[in-house]
């Protein structure tokens, strides 16, 4: 296969298995988005939907959230893990938005990673999933998948984004970052990974991502 024969036939493998795309975190908003996404650091999403409704029916809102602690806050994200920084963060970015914003989320990738505790790829899960934008973030799925498939040197993450960029289509970056998401989790996780289950790696995969494989299957 080419490399364009392998992006079509990834983008139709993942069209006809998630031709409704769930979205993995809960939100109502960009607010709650923005939180959530920042609270799913290091965190699990089934964990992260179990705690932001306990954190926003207190605050779903910044100016709600700054009129509680930063202590307030970590007490109630304590279970996601990291929730010094995470509180600092969630109670920092709320006052900006409020000063500077007018409480609203900004619409641009200047605007949201200049907040506290929003690096690049909070920022991308918000511009795409909030707003439309196109935006292709990168988590450790789509790092190993692209890895995987052949379609990346998989040295770091910001390599993996311009690749994605490179190879897809912008008008289906939105849905397929999710698409490869939840691809990775439920046919080709790093560990317990099945590849007679994993279509797309066992058909296009990195020689020696495959050879590994069987290796480690006979031992």
């Amino acid at each position: 296969m080419t490399k364009q024969e392998k992006v079509d036939f990834i983008i139709e493998t993942l069209q006809e298995t998630y031709p409704e795309i769930p979205i993995p975190l809960d939100h109502k908003d960009p607010y709650t988005l923005l939180i959530a996404v920042l609270l799913s650091a290091q965190c699990t999403d089934v964990r992260v939907n179990k705690i932001t409704p306990i954190l926003f029916a207190k605050a779903d809102n910044p100016f709600d959230m700054i009129k509680m602690t930063v202590e307030e806050i970590k007490e109630i994200i304590r279970p996601c893990g990291l929730s010094p920084m995470k509180s600092k963060g969630i109670y920092g970015l709320s006052k900006i938005l409020i000063d500077k914003y007018d409480g609203e989320v900004p619409q641009s990738f200047e605007g949201l990673e200049e907040l506290p505790a929003v690096g690049h790829k909070t920022a991308s899960v918000v511009m795409s999933q909030a707003f439309g934008i196109p935006a292709f973030p990168v988590d450790t799925h789509i790092h190993r998948l692209l890895f995987r498939w052949n379609l990346t040197n998989g040295k770091n993450v910001v390599q993996t984004e311009k690749d994605a960029k490179r190879l897809f289509p912008e008008e289906l970056w939105n849905d397929l970052h999710l698409q490869i998401i939840w691809y990775g989790r439920e046919y080709s996780p790093a560990r317990g990974w099945n590849l007679e289950n994993d279509i797309i790696t066992k058909t296009i995969g990195r020689k020696s991502v495959l050879e590994e494989y069987y290796k480690r299957v006979k031992a």
